[in-house]
């Protein structure tokens, strides 16, 4: 019997079928925590994820151009904190995750700041996810955190110089149309002369019959330029506007100042409601002897007129002038570019470096060529044919059209025949010269 018994025990110890139970027991703990990581790790990480687009909302949104925070930014006169974005970016965040459940937030903070012309949103946040098989062996949470940094460029501010050329020739009538009415009413000629010594003048028949010319044309144009710089500004006062031209009449001929600097757009807009062809005091009156287009006096002064261009804040805004012109001076010029008429007057082609002096400040010139229209005379034949070609549409051999984009900054020059929109041109360089301010930013 005793002997039975131990040979039932010695088989038992030296069995090893029994090992496989307490190993796979030994085992079934690190596998247990292993598959229970990766569930609650997938939940932590897809709560993370709505944390995250949360957060990021909450950056972009911060400086979005119609948020607190730019719109703030705009009115700042030095670089710094934004309070007002910082507040925002939060409350972005927190509308985001509105009914969002299984997370407690640990923090979330913003900070919003101006740095020359960008404006940067930066959003963090610490989140704990509670656990449920990781429990098991003691951790309770997992900690999730973010960050989302946005940055915006703000729009530059900019002060724009009207320079309109209201000299006789830009009583040329409008479209061929205007052209043919015109002609019909006053014998041949297309130029609705400002005569103030004839009360039946070109200009006062042009007024009688409804005749649109270059200078009605010019006046609703800049009429609607404010309009659309109305339409553009970011900020309120982003745009100036001042509006010059060569004099009321040739008695008082020089640059005029029509409107004083301002970022009141409304009354720009009513003061170019006096735009207007300059009156004259019949051919070769005793003012000027028809020498009414004086380039060499008006540039030198406009240019007096433009202080030193900044950097596109709102205490240091950019400078653009805008020059609208057929082109062709007619003044008393010993300088003329081409051969003198008779002891002084000078009919040329403008002269660029007159523009060069004002871009060499850093100015941009913005240059709208409007065509010139020859007219059908000897006296054109023998003046202003030689430096000029074609009647109407762009004249890459013209030295007038050549000048005229010489005197422009680089992609700022446009030319426009009579049939051709004026209006659109002037908006088209105003856009040109806001998108331009980004890029350069």
């Amino acid at each position: 019997m005793l002997s039975a018994a131990a040979r039932l025990i010695d088989r038992f110890r030296r069995a090893h079928r029994g090992n496989v139970g307490i190993v796979f027991a030994l085992t079934l703990v690190p596998t247990i925590s292993s598959i229970g990581y990766a569930i609650d790790y997938s939940r932590a990480a897809q709560i993370r994820t709505k944390l995250q687009t949360a957060i990021d909302a909450a950056s972009v949104g911060s400086v979005a151009q119609k948020s607190p925070g730019f719109i703030a930014a705009g009115s700042m006169s030095s670089d710094g904190v934004i309070p007002a974005g910082a507040t925002d970016a939060v409350g972005i965040f927190n509308g985001n995750m509105v009914g969002q459940t299984g997370y407690t937030l640990n923090s979330v903070t913003a900070t919003v700041t101006k740095a020359s012309n960008q404006v940067t949103s930066t959003v963090q946040f610490s989140a704990q996810v509670p656990t449920t098989f990781l429990s098991i062996i003691g951790r309770n949470v997992m900690t999730v955190t973010g960050t989302s940094t946005s940055v915006a460029t703000m729009p530059l501010y900019i002060d724009f110089y009207l320079l309109l050329d209201n000299s006789p020739s830009m009583g040329v009538a409008a479209t061929p149309a205007d052209i043919t009415l015109l002609q019909s009413k006053t014998g041949g000629c297309a130029f609705a002369c400002h005569d103030t010594t004839n009360a039946n003048s070109n200009y006062v028949i042009a007024k009688k019959w409804n005749v649109t010319t270059r200078i009605d044309v010019l006046r609703t144009a800049t009429q609607q330029l404010m309009d659309t710089a109305t339409a553009t500004a970011t900020y309120p006062s982003q745009f100036r506007m001042a509006i010059y031209d060569f004099g009321a009449s040739s008695a008082t001929i020089g640059l005029r100042n029509l409107f004083l600097l301002s970022s009141s757009l409304s009354s720009a807009r009513t003061a170019a409601g006096n735009i207007d062809l300059m009156a004259v005091a019949g051919q070769n009156d005793s003012f000027t002897a028809d020498k009414d287009t004086p380039f060499t006096s008006v540039f030198p002064a406009i240019n007096n007129a433009i202080s030193l261009p900044g950097t596109g804040t709102s205490s240091s805004p950019l400078k653009y002038l805008f020059f609208v012109s057929d082109g062709v001076a007619d003044e008393a010029n010993a300088g003329c570019l081409k051969p003198l008429q008779g002891s002084n007057r000078c009919q040329s082609p403008i002269n660029p470096a007159l523009c060069t002096a004002i871009k060499n400040r850093g100015i941009k010139i913005a240059v709208l060529y409007t065509t010139y229209l020859p007219p059908t005379d000897n006296w054109y034949s023998t003046w202003i044919a030689p430096f000029n070609t074609g009647p109407y549409g762009p004249s890459p051999n013209s030295e007038i059209a050549q000048n005229m984009q010489s005197c422009a900054s680089p992609g700022f020059y446009f030319e426009v025949s009579p049939t051709q929109g004026i209006s659109e041109a002037m908006n088209a360089l105003f856009q040109k010269a806001v998108a331009n301010a980004r890029i350069a930013s």
